[in-house]
Parts: structure tokens; C-alpha cells; sequence
């Protein structure tokens, strides 16, 4: 078996195989001992027919896919680890002879992870937009403590008002005829929360327990379900209970019952230290993203086609399984959405075309630097790692599989070009553009523009009482897809095996 290799260009590769008529020989016995029990040949019962009658019958190629099938996976195998090539798709297979007393012999072409030329990447300048730690960020994080601490009493002496959640049952109907998804029974509702569709919360102020009542309200004329669109319709509502949130006071018994702090002066400075140390953090990511993609805009490749529409495939299955965590189905988001898979991974493609860049740049640069991480930096990626899964060190170590093992050295190079990139960088603050100037008129127009804005993002408060909770928590999902990634992470998606895709000489 020989087979030879050639360069077709920085992404692409040609392997041309030649294997022995004897080894042919034997596979094509064996693809006949696998079919005979199949074949139909007059005058012999199944399974008992001879080789050279089948043949004659049907043609001596009968068995030469099963032949190839069987030869082709071990001859390409072995040439890919011998040209140390790493496939991103499915080959492209030309058979150039094949008979029975010849040598089988095949060429096929597959794109490959392409060349990287490396520009400049040490000593980069960049910009980069520096978040700050600001007193809403503050109150922002303690009212969260704050919302966990408080407690839901139930109000049965008073009607609902603004900021109460309401239990309720709803049917709703338009020209009298009920629709689907309008119907409910024990649904919560906070008043003033907007996310039923305008009207219905206002409507419902007032209203005591067990009370019933007929709301009257109108669909958008911008809706997702077409036979709704700019209906009016009526729901029969009936409120079951109401409940008020109650919240602590900000003093010094909050902070001894929500935190290890004696006094709210101290609570309140260990959450000072908790968002600056984040900010910290996410300012680096920023950093550490900004000098890459500058890399990578210095740098030359031919990126295949297949390694960006793979990512993007990935992608929707990272979203469809965040949402998963949430209770939300990928099908019922695209349902109510409007979309398609095609669609969100096209969606995808210009942050995934991103991510690939990110992960041969890195590699590049890795290989350049002949940068491979000792035990102290695989150590630190451990600790690391065990600190963002919130567990003890040795205890993670002790469950850590060779795959993870694998994924984290891995990681602790990564981490190293980063650093490299970073020693001697100069990153700055993004400057802030500041609006221009603006005649009267000029400035009632973008005040008006800008009020449209507003509107457009409340969109979620016009959606359909029983399917909003799903489709804004797919949303914020959707939404999440990228700001938290660091390129150490977006680097670590396995690479795929591809199946070989083959051109009989027929075709």
C-alpha cells in the first residue's frame, strides 16, 4: 500500500493511494462472503450461490464499494497521520482503476486546517473599551441579595395594585372563538411587569380575590402569531391570589443574616471587592480578545468554508443547550421566533468565521513560540478551573479524566500566548465619541427617533400572555452567546473525524 502527498494550496491537500491487487483480492472476498446472503441467483437457495455466478449475473462490480469501503478507512488513516494532516471535511474521492488482478488505485482531495502566515504580534497597540465600577453596579448587586432575602406574604384584605404577583386563571378569545396558547389556569403574574401584552396588567389593578372580570385588549399589529395580529380580544381572567414582596431594611442585621460581616459598612465593601475583581477580570478578557483579533488581522489564512459552517453548527447547539438549563426547548424558540436552525447558524457565521480565526492564530503563535506549558502552568489551569466550578482543588483533580486533562493543558498554552501578547502591548482606553452638535430641529428629530427606539425594545411587553416567560428567557440565552467567552475558551471545540464522501468513476 503507498499512497503520496500533494500541497493544492494553503487549505487544500491531494493524497493519491495505490494498493496491490493482491490486498484488492482479498477484500473483494470478502465483501462477497458479507453480501451472499443477500443475492438472489435463480437455482441456488440464498447464501449458497457462487462468487463467478453472481458476478455474471450482476456484474463483477457488485462488490467493489464493499471492497474499497473496507480498504479505503486504514489507507487514508495512515496517510494523514504520516503528512501529520488534520482534516475539516469530508474528502473528495476520484477512483482511477479498480478490477479484479489490478491494483486499486484512487486520488481525492479534502480541505485541510489551512497555513497560517503570522504578521506582527508582539508589541501591539489597542484599544479597548475599559469597564468601571460605579454606584448602580453597587446597589445593583446588593438589591440582589436583597431580593433573596425577602419574603412573599399573601394579601387577602386589599384589591392588586402596581408591584403585587398575582395568581390567576385567563382564557382568552377573539370574536368569541378561543385561540391557542390563550387559555391558562394558576399562571403569576407580576403587575407592571410588561410582559403580557399592553392593557392586560392595568386592567387587572383593582381586581380582589376570586374576583372574575372580562379584560378587553388588543393584539400588535407587529405579533409572531399571523391570525392575531392587530385583533382585539377579550380574556376572561380570574384572580386566585395575591402576594406582595417584602424586602429587608439595608442595615446591619441584613448584612449579618446575608453575609459573614457584622456591620453593612463591611457587607457593602466586600461587594465593592467582589464587582472590582470581576471588572478586572473582564477588562483582561477584553484585552486578551483585542490583541488576538489584531493578531489575527495581521496575519494570512485561507480559512475552508467547512471549519466556519462547523463552528456555526456548534454554536446553535451551545444555545440550544443554554436554553435547556432555562426549560426552554430549542423547537418551541424557533417556533415562536420565526426561525430556523440554517438561519440562526447563518446568523452565526460572521462570530464563528471569529472564533476559528482566534483558535489558528493562537495555534500559530503557539507553534512560532514553541510554547508548551510545564507542570506550574498546568497547575494553575487546574486551580483555575476548580475556582470558576466552585470546588476544592485536590477534589477536582481527583475526578479529572485524561480527556479533561487533555482540555486544560491545552488551555495552559493558550494562556500562554496570551501572556506572550500581552508583556509587551500597550493597551488603551477606547475613547468615547461624543455627540455632535445638533440645530433644534435636528435634536426634536433624534429625541423623537430615539423615544421609537425605546418602544421597539419593549416589544416583549406586547407578546402573548402564556409564551412570553419562554421566548424572553431564549432571548437573553441568544443574547449571552459571546460576552463572556475568553479566546482560551472559544480555542477548546474538538475537532471532528469527517466521513469520507466518494465519487464512484460512474460519476
Amino acid at each position: 500500500m503507498s499512497h503520496t502527498y500533494e500541497k493544492i494550496s494553503g487549505n487544500k491537500v491531494r493524497l493519491t493511494f495505490s494498493i496491490p491487487a493482491a490486498l484488492f483480492a482479498e477484500a473483494m472476498q470478502k465483501a462477497y462472503l458479507k453480501l451472499r446472503g443477500r443475492i438472489n441467483v435463480p437455482g441456488f437457495r440464498k447464501g449458497k450461490a457462487p462468487r463467478r455466478m453472481i458476478e455474471t449475473l450482476y456484474g463483477e462490480g457488485v462488490f467493489y464499494d464493499d471492497a474499497f469501503e473496507a480498504l479505503f478507512p486504514d489507507a487514508y488513516e495512515e496517510a494523514i497521520r504520516e503528512y501529520d494532516l488534520h482534516p475539516v471535511d469530508r474528502p473528495q474521492i476520484d477512483l482511477d482503476e479498480i478490477g479484479e488482478g489490478k491494483d486499486l488505485k484512487f486520488h481525492l482531495e479534502v480541505f485541510v486546517r489551512p497555513d497560517v502566515t503570522l504578521g506582527e504580534y508582539k508589541g501591539l497597540t489597542v484599544e479597548v473599551d475599559q469597564e468601571k465600577l460605579t454606584d448602580a453596579m453597587i446597589d445593583a448587586r446588593i438589591s440582589q441579595d436583597q431580593d433573596k432575602a425577602s419574603r412573599t406574604i399573601d394579601v387577602d384584605d386589599r384589591p392588586v395594585q402596581e408591584g403585587d404577583t398575582v395568581n390567576l386563571n385567563y382564557a382568552g378569545s377573539v370574536d368569541g372563538v378561543p385561540f391557542a396558547g390563550g387559555t391558562a389556569e394558576h399562571q403569576t403574574l407580576t403587575i407592571g411587569s410588561h410582559t403580557f401584552i399592553p392593557g392586560f396588567e392595568e386592567q387587572m389593578v383593582g381586581m380582589n380575590v376570586g374576583e372574575e372580570k372580562d379584560l378587553q385588549v388588543k393584539f400588535p399589529d407587529e405579533y409572531h402569531a399571523e391570525e392575531l395580529k392587530g385583533k382585539d380580544a377579550v380574556f376572561h381572567v380570574k384572580v386566585n391570589g395575591i402576594q406582595v414582596t417584602e424586602k429587608p431594611e439595608l442595615d446591619d442585621d441584613f448584612a449579618a443574616d446575608i453575609s459573614d460581616f457584622n456591620t453593612f459598612a463591611e457587607y457593602r465593601e466586600s461587594i465593592v471587592k467582589e464587582l472590582t475583581d470581576r471588572i478586572n477580570e473582564n477588562n483582561a478578557i477584553a484585552a486578551e480578545n483585542a490583541l488576538v483579533e489584531k493578531a489575527g488581522e495581521n496575519a494570512q489564512m485561507d480559512i475552508p468554508e467547512a471549519m466556519i459552517e462547523d463552528q456555526a453548527d456548534y454554536m446553535v447547539r451551545e444555545m440550544a443547550v443554554r436554553m435547556s438549563y432555562q426549560g426552554i426547548k430549542m423547537d418551541d424558540y424557533l417556533k415562536y421566533t420565526g426561525q430556523t436552525r440554517e438561519g440562526l447558524a447563518a446568523m452565526y457565521k460572521p462570530e464563528a468565521e471569529k472564533r476559528v480565526k482566534t483558535e489558528l492564530v493562537i495555534e500559530a503563535i503557539r507553534k512560532a513560540e514553541n510554547l508548551e506549558p510545564g507542570e506550574a502552568e498546568i497547575e494553575k489551569a487546574i486551580e483555575d478551573q476548580a475556582k470558576r466550578s466552585g470546588m476544592d482543588v485536590e477534589e477536582f483533580k481527583k475526578n479529572l479524566t485524561d480527556e479533561q486533562k487533555d482540555y486544560l493543558k491545552d488551555n495552559a498554552a493558550i494562556q500562554m500566548v496570551l501572556d506572550l501578547l500581552k508583556k509587551d502591548a500597550t493597551i488603551l482606553e477606547k475613547k468615547k465619541e461624543e455627540p455632535a452638535e445638533e440645530k433644534p430641529a435636528k435634536k426634536a428629530a433624534a429625541k423623537k427617533t430615539t423615544k421609537k427606539t425605546e418602544t421597539s425594545e419593549e416589544t416583549p411587553a406586547e407578546e402573548k400572555p402564556a409564551k412570553k416567560t419562554a421566548k424572553k428567557a431564549a432571548k437573553k440565552a441568544e443574547d449571552a452567546e459571546t460576552a463572556e467567552e475568553a479566546p482560551a475558551e472559544e480555542a477548546k471545540k474538538p475537532a471532528k473525524k469527517p466521513a469520507a464522501k466518494k465519487k464512484t468513476a460512474e460519476e
